[in-house]
């Protein structure tokens, strides 16, 4: 399963034929980066084949960054990934302490990216969740 997702392996072979059957982490990093915040920025509901996909709407919780929903956001999220980014595993969120951007919530997802039978890499991402309740990732 370490590999792009299907359409940028079509797209990738399609701008360079020799690229068939090259294996590139940093290249499923960054895929697995971009699914993430499709994944996170969808509410469920949103998507006809499967209404599970994505995560629900968090544009209130701006308002009141209290423990239990921020609980409920890592929950939501952490179920979220492991069901629909199976790249990934051993997936952890911890939510960061808030910082001056009080509107924010910032926090890391981290987990495992299997290279081979034997070896696997680390991988993490800063993720922020803004007043409006979208979600930005980066590596």
């Amino acid at each position: 399963m370490l590999q792009e997702r299907l359409l940028e392996r079509i797209r990738r072979l399609e701008q360079n034929p020799s690229y068939r059957g090259s294996t590139d982490p940093n290249r499923i990093i960054v895929s697995i980066l971009l699914h993430l915040k499709k994944i996170l920025n969808t509410r469920q509901g949103s998507v006809e084949i499967d209404e599970m996909y994505g995560v629900p709407d968090f544009t209130d919780l701006a308002a009141n960054f209290s423990s239990e929903s921020v609980r409920d956001l890592i929950r939501s999220i952490k179920n979220s990934v492991s069901r629909y980014e199976p790249r990934l595993s051993s997936i952890q969120i911890e939510a960061d302490a808030p910082g001056d951007q009080s509107l924010e919530l910032r926090f890391k997802i981290s987990g495992r990216l299997a290279l081979d039978e034997n070896n696997s890499l680390p991988v993490a991402f800063e993720t922020v969740v803004d007043p409006n309740g979208r979600i930005e990732i980066s590596q």
